[in-house]
């Protein structure tokens, strides 16, 4: 799987970096910067977690 940012809605709340930190950092806005986009099974659980939680609901995860 591959985790993706819808960048029209993405508003730079920086959820996603603070949840999943392996994949996702943020500038200084809070908007995201994608380390790596594939999401390695052992952090599976913590990507759902992002795209579940962020507020814009500009987080989804892909297969690849």
């Amino acid at each position: 799987m591959r985790i993706e940012v819808d960048w029209t809605r993405c508003d730079g709340h920086g959820m996603c970096a603070l949840l999943l930190p392996e994949n996702i950092g943020s500038d200084a806005g809070g908007y995201p910067v994608l380390h790596d986009r594939t999401v390695p099974r052992e952090t599976m659980r913590h990507a759902r977690r992002a795209v579940a939680t962020c507020p814009a609901l500009a987080l989804r995860l892909e297969r690849e």
